[in-house]
């Protein structure tokens, strides 16, 4: 067997299960699924997968549901050297019809996601059902050899030996398309080898001490999610349990029901949970390791959060493109809480990150710039999209289209969207600086800025305020906030207060949904 340091992806994994095969790697709805039986399923896949036809460089997509078996015919898939697609829940019949036209061999769906309308865009390819047709009718035949210690048992048709080659492609995972197509961002197996969770051996201290906290982690969702399954890799290579609760979530209930230690959070989300705190009496002394990411957490917030939730939260930045690039540590807010709480976190190990210019040229330690990264784990492009890739990727680094400064001392902090500007009579503003500026109000606990035609200025800025509990902020006192920070032309045209602000499919601020509140004036301009 290879040096674990040396192994292709997923084969840490299947070697961490082997060598532990009576723990329970899921505890689904209660029931403990051990990583001897998970292997028993991704035994049987490969044998389906094969008679299927497909193998090294076959295109795959897959869609179940958040269980056992959907994780195991992924895997399955990655042992055979496939290229997995995961179709994330929500895509549009146009949508899918697009991703389904990029090289797909077969689908992969269950009882829950192999609908109508699946099969019609599948178009003639084959859905394999990962229950009825795969797991259930070939672990039986498989189950024993599952059990034995099958080791260079090169000839059996279900040996669990990677053979994805290492230049291939082996993993698409869709963004969220609020462009319109969703953009596939393409690993390569030497890629997915080298991210820096799926691989123990070379895990870093912070790495080490992050899986240390995932001894129930708390899935759900979708297993197509990027970093539900980075952070799935932490908990089952280091001996822990991923925890499929029964449905609905209500959370932090559900960290009390199942005693989950570890756990994926968007910013969204936690709002909701610190507004339940306040109100109830809820046991989240179980918790090790609160992952919060997705979008910017404003300082108050994240200070709130660890008053209530104590050295379990953490902060992350990352991209799909990219994988988790920098993490805020409990022991980073201990040292200097103050001068941390605006940042993300320091660099994850082997992640290089450069702030830079319009043309591409390293700011001074501090200046405001574009981030760029690279890491061994980042995407090689997008998949069939020559353009997109060209434009993001340059000489090995990637630009993530985010704004923001890097310290002296390694901290990053974000400034929004390079994307996510509003030209105000033709002068550009950065609605990240409008929501910064926004929530340093007493009264203002979540911000959000649009921009929207204005047929006196070209663009205006709007802005969304959720208020801070038993508060009403004044416009023109947020106003002047504005004013003072950035100057008059960034002043927001309108002032919106909500009780909540509407959620995307991804778990993030919807601002389209936001843009769509606005009232049309009378020569359809925002009133």
């Amino acid at each position: 067997m290879k040096n674990p340091a040396e192994s292709v992806f997923p084969q840490p994994l299947v070697d961490a299960f082997r060598a532990d095969p009576r723990t329970p790697a899921f505890e689904y709805r209660s029931r403990p699924v051990t990583r001897g039986e998970v292997l028993t399923q991704v035994r049987a896949c490969v044998v389906g997968l094969r008679a299927a036809g497909l193998g090294p460089g076959g295109g795959v997509a897959v869609t179940t549901a958040v269980t056992p078996q959907g994780f195991a015919v992924q895997i399955a898939a990655h042992l055979l050297g496939c290229r997995v697609t995961g179709l994330r829940p929500g895509l549009t019949p146009a949508q899918l019809d697009h991703v389904l036209g990029t090289g797909i061999d077969a689908v992969i769906a269950d009882a829950s996601t192999g609908t109508p309308e699946l099969r019609a865009a599948a178009a003639g390819r084959p859905v394999l059902d990962v229950d009825r047709d795969l797991v259930a009718e070939r672990a039986t035949a498989t189950a024993g050899a599952a059990s034995a210690d099958d080791e260079g048992d090169e000839g059996d048709e279900g040996a669990l030996t990677a053979r994805g080659r290492p230049d291939d492609i082996g993993l698409i995972t869709l963004t969220s398309g609020s462009t319109g197509r969703p953009k596939g961002c393409a690993q390569t197996y030497r890629a997915l080898t080298e991210h820096w969770s799926w691989q123990p051996a070379r895990w870093s201290e912070t790495a080490a001490r992050l899986a240390d906290g995932y001894r129930r982690y708390l899935v759900f969702g979708t297993l197509t999610s990027a970093v539900m399954l980075e952070h799935l890799a932490l908990c089952l290579l280091s001996g822990g349990t991923a925890v499929i609760p029964e449905p609905p979530l209500e959370f932090p209930e559900i960290w009390q029901r199942y005693r989950i230690t570890a756990c994926l959070c968007t910013v969204p989300r936690l709002y909701q949970i610190l507004d339940t705190l306040r109100e109830h009496d809820i046991d989240t002394s179980s918790m090790r390791a609160l992952l919060v990411a997705g979008s910017p957490l404003p300082p108050h917030r994240l200070a709130e959060a660890v008053d209530r939730l104590g050295p379990a939260v953490h902060q992350g930045y990352g991209q799909t493109e990219t994988g988790m690039l920098t993490l805020l540590t409990p022991e980073d807010l201990a040292k200097g809480a103050d001068q941390v709480l605006d940042a993300v976190g320091r660099p994850m190990p082997g992640v290089d990150i450069s702030v830079r210019d319009p043309h591409g040229r390293p700011v001074p330690a501090g200046a405001r710039g574009e981030i760029w990264v690279r890491s061994g784990g980042a995407m090689s492009g997008y998949w069939q999209d020559e353009a997109e890739t060209r434009d993001v990727l340059r000489d090995g680094w990637i630009r993530t289209r985010d704004l923001g400064t890097l310290a002296d001392d390694g901290f990053l902090r974000l400034l929004g969207r390079a994307r996510d500007v509003i030209f105000v009579n033709a002068v550009l503003h950065y609605a990240g600086a409008i929501e910064s500026a926004l929530a340093t109000h007493p009264d203002v606990d979540q911000v959000y800025v649009v921009g929207a035609p204005d047929e006196h200025t070209g663009e205006a800025a709007h802005a969304f305020i959720v208020p801070a509990a038993g508060r009403t902020p004044g416009e023109d006192a947020l106003r002047a906030v504005v004013r003072r920070e950035l100057g008059e032309a960034a002043v927001p045209a309108t002032v919106t207060l909500l009780t909540e602000v509407p959620v995307a499919p991804s778990g993030k601020p919807d601002k389209r949904a936001l843009l769509a509140l606005l009232d049309p004036g009378p020569a359809g301009t925002p009133g």
